[in-house]
C-alpha cells in the first residue's frame, strides 16, 4: 500500500483557558460511518495512534488517477449555542516525490469545509458536494510529509470558523489527489471559566464569534463585600482569557480579605489577658 499510518491580568483564582469538546473521534472505537463521495474515495480503516491506542481513521490514496475530487462528511454536530468552533486535525501525508510513476496531479494538501443546518438533514446527494453550499475554512498543508521508507509523521493543525447561528453543522474534507490519512478530528469551543477578581465573581462565559471578539461578563460582589466602583465587568477574549477588569469591590467594614483575596471574613478581635495585681502587705 502506498499509504501507511504511522495584556496580562492576574486574577485571584488561577485561570486556565478551558475548552469543551463537541466531537472527538479519538475515543471512538466503533465505525464512524461518515459519508464519502464518491465511494471510491475516502475509506474508513482501523488504525493506531502514537500511543498505540486503537482508533478509527479515514484514508485516501488515489494518486495514480488524475482529476480526483473526493469528499468526506462527518455526522451532524450540535452547536450548543457557541458562536465559534475550533477544529483540531491530526493527519499524515505521503510525499508525492516518493511515489513513482504518478501523474503531476498528486497533491500534499486537502481542504476543510463546514455546512450549517438546523436539522440533521444531509444525505448522500445533499447538500451538493462543492464549495457553496459548503463553506471553505482553509487549505490544510502538512508541516511534514513522509516517504515510503519512513514511518508516518503525524501533523496537527487547528483551524476555527464562525459566526455560527444554526442548531448544528457538519465538517467536510475534500481530497484533490493526495495520499493521506485523517487520524483524528476534534471539534471544540473555548470559554472563560468562572473566576473572582477585585472581590467580585464573574460567571463562565463563552468566547465570541471572532478570534478578536471581547465578550462582556457582568460581575457581582462576593459575600461581605461592597462595590467601590461600577459597573462590575470583565472581558472574555477569543482565547478564553479574562482581561480588562472594570469596577471593583472591597471587603465591607468589619471584614478582611482571606483565601488569596477570594473571600471576605470577619476580623478577629484581639483579646488580651487580664492581669490582677494584689496589694503588697
Amino acid at each position: 500500500s502506498l499509504l501507511f499510518l504511522s495584556q496580562t491580568l492576574t486574577l485571584s483564582l488561577n485561570s486556565i483557558f478551558p475548552s469543551e469538546t463537541l466531537m472527538d473521534t479519538k475515543w471512538v472505537t466503533s465505525e464512524l460511518a461518515w459519508t464519502a463521495h464518491p465511494e471510491s474515495g475516502w475509506e474508513e480503516v482501523s488504525g493506531y495512534d502514537e500511543a498505540m491506542n486503537p482508533i478509527r481513521t479515514y484514508q485516501v490514496c488515489n494518486v495514480r488517477e488524475a482529476n480526483q475530487n473526493n469528499w468526506l462528511r462527518t455526522q451532524f454536530i450540535q452547536r450548543q449555542d457557541v458562536q465559534r468552533v475550533y477544529v483540531e486535525l491530526k493527519f499524515t501525508v505521503r510525499d508525492c516525490n516518493s511515489i513513482p510513476n504518478i501523474p503531476g496531479s498528486c497533491k500534499e494538501t486537502f481542504n476543510l469545509f463546514y455546512y450549517e443546518s438546523d436539522t440533521d438533514s444531509a444525505s448522500a446527494s445533499s447538500p451538493f458536494w462543492m464549495e457553496n453550499p459548503y463553506i471553505k475554512v482553509d487549505t490544510i498543508a502538512p508541516d511534514e510529509s513522509f516517504s515510503k521508507l519512513e514511518s508516518g509523521r503525524v501533523n496537527t493543525k487547528v483551524r476555527s470558523f464562525g459566526p455560527l447561528s444554526k442548531n448544528g453543522f457538519y465538517l467536510a474534507f475534500q481530497d484533490l489527489g493526495a495520499c493521506m490519512s485523517l487520524i483524528s478530528v476534534r471539534a471544540f469551543y473555548k470559554k472563560c471559566s468562572n473566576t473572582i477578581a477585585g472581590f467580585a465573581v464573574f460567571p463562565e462565559t463563552l468566547t465570541g464569534a471572532e478570534p478578536t471578539s471581547l465578550v462582556i461578563a457582568p460581575g457581582v460582589c462576593i459575600p461581605n463585600a461592597v462595590e467601590v466602583s461600577v459597573p462590575l465587568k470583565l472581558y472574555c477574549n477569543g482565547d478564553g482569557e479574562w482581561m480588562v477588569p472594570v469596577g471593583a469591590c472591597t471587603c465591607a467594614a468589619g471584614y478582611e480579605p482571606a483565601m488569596k483575596d477570594t473571600q471576605c471574613q470577619g476580623k478577629h478581635v484581639a483579646r488580651w489577658p487580664v492581669t490582677c495585681s494584689l496589694p503588697l502587705e
